[in-house]
């Protein structure tokens, strides 16, 4: 029979050897992985969003307020109000502002976005803005995340099917998932640059809808702006699928300032700003069809601000212009009315549109823009800025000046949930 083999001290300092730096390796992998940077508070229990508004407040008093310097709107989740500073993404009450749950990355962030009753929070890392994670608007669980390289800036918007990431380089879209289904414009392997249609231009605008994604890009070598439009989920995520790509023609159409305006399934919406000097020509908003062909102009009496953000509300697009809303037939785009006086983009609250006004949150019918009533609103420490709203129930929303802060009638009673608000199932 052999001899049993026996450890010699050798044997045991080469055992411990190994050890320690299996053990630092795994330190240093912990430390440089997300998870070290990472704190996330999350809901005992689950918000449910409250049911819809019946009726509008008398009256709008401050709840509460908390710094939103990351967002570029008012927004929510599961009847849960968000905001993001530094590197936290925080959910709230409606009413009492009180933390229901919070993430936090030691990483600035980039932008955040909410859709599919979910938070997109997008962090700044080596790689530019790469670093996404999808949180439960309900709870603040982590869903799912994703890691590629993107330019050190993006703006991020939604369509309610997909999110767009968008540089002065390159864009992302991504689905509900955060799968990506579109890359565009520059990308890092290079043996995908033969299959971008382009790889080398400025990327100076972009939005979508469910089956268009349009791009506004300057090109080398082309003498105005580009616009071109794609499917947002090809075959190949690595593989645009162009629908239409052309050269912007009229006045203002090699201006920086010129931005796609609105998307929908058959028509876009592209601001041009016009043409001084000797060949004055007034900015103009260029309807085209779904393939970019265009189909008619119309004239504008100012600008639109730098600030020009776009919402869709019922069977509407509704334009802020900087001080009005504009609001556009769905379908064909064409102007329905004009709301001046305007400090920011509308929402819906009991079938009428909310506008954020000085001094005050104006009611209009959505139809023909008529005000309907006037509710005050206090400022006090307002700086001028564009106002974003959003409603949660009773509650209303004001994004303004990096802040966000809730408003509602102390005097009115909570909305229930929407769940409990709906009618029970007859027995069968």
């Amino acid at each position: 029979m052999l001899a049993p083999e026996r450890r010699t001290r050798a044997d045991v300092i080469a055992a411990a050897a190994i050890a320690v730096v299996v053990l630092i390796a795994a330190i240093v992998a912990w430390v440089s992985s997300d998870v070290a940077g990472t704190e996330s508070v999350v809901a005992d229990k689950p918000a449910r969003p409250p049911a819809a508004a019946r009726e509008l407040p008398d009256q709008l008093r401050e709840l509460w307020r908390a710094p939103d310097t990351a967002t570029g709107r008012a927004l929510s989740s599961e009847g849960v109000a968000v905001t993001a500073d530094g590197g936290t993404v925080t959910g709230h009450d409606r009413r009492t502002g009180a933390q229901v749950w919070r993430y936090h990355r030691d990483l600035p962030l980039c932008g955040v976005e909410a859709q599919f009753g979910m938070v997109i929070a997008v962090y700044r890392s080596e790689r530019g803005c790469s670093e996404t994670t999808m949180l439960s608007g309900a709870d603040g669980r982590r869903r799912t995340a994703r890691s590629s390289y993107m330019d050190d800036q993006v703006r991020l918007s939604v369509d309610g099917t997909y999110v767009v990431a968008q540089g002065p380089q390159r864009l992302e879209v991504w689905r509900s998932d955060l799968v990506r289904t579109l890359e565009y414009g520059y990308v890092d392997a290079k043996e995908n640059w033969k299959t971008q249609p382009r790889h080398d231009c400025e990327l100076r605008s972009a939005a979508s809808s469910s089956s268009r994604l349009v791009v506004l890009e300057r090109c080398p070598g082309d003498p105005a702006d580009r616009l071109t439009v794609l499917a947002p989920a090809p075959k190949d995520d690595n593989v645009p699928e162009e629908y239409g790509s052309r050269i912007l023609e009229g006045p203002g159409a090699d201006s920086p300032d010129a931005r796609v305006i609105a998307v929908s399934d058959n028509r876009i919406a592209v601001y041009q700003p016009g043409a001084g000097g000797p060949e004055v020509a007034a900015p103009r908003l260029t309807i085209l069809d779904a393939k970019g062909n265009p189909l008619v102009v119309q004239e504008l009496s100012a600008p639109l601000d730098e600030t020009t953000t776009t919402v869709r509300a019922g069977s509407a697009f509704l334009v802020f212009t900087g001080n009005s809303v504009i609001a556009l037939q769905a379908s064909t785009f064409e102007p329905m009315w004009t709301a001046a006086d305007a400090l920011g983009a509308p929402v819906l609250m009991a079938d009428r549109l909310l506008i954020p006004v000085p001094g005050a949150v104006a009611a209009l019918d959505p139809a023909d823009g008529t005000e309907i009533a006037r509710i005050p609103v206090d400022r006090p420490d307002y700086r001028g800025g564009p106002i974003s709203l959003g409603v949660l129930g009773n509650t209303v929303l004001e994004h303004r000046d990096g802040v966000l802060v809730a408003l509602a009638d102390p005097d009115a009673p909570e909305t229930g949930d929407a769940e409990a608000d709906r009618p029970a199932k007859p027995l069968r």
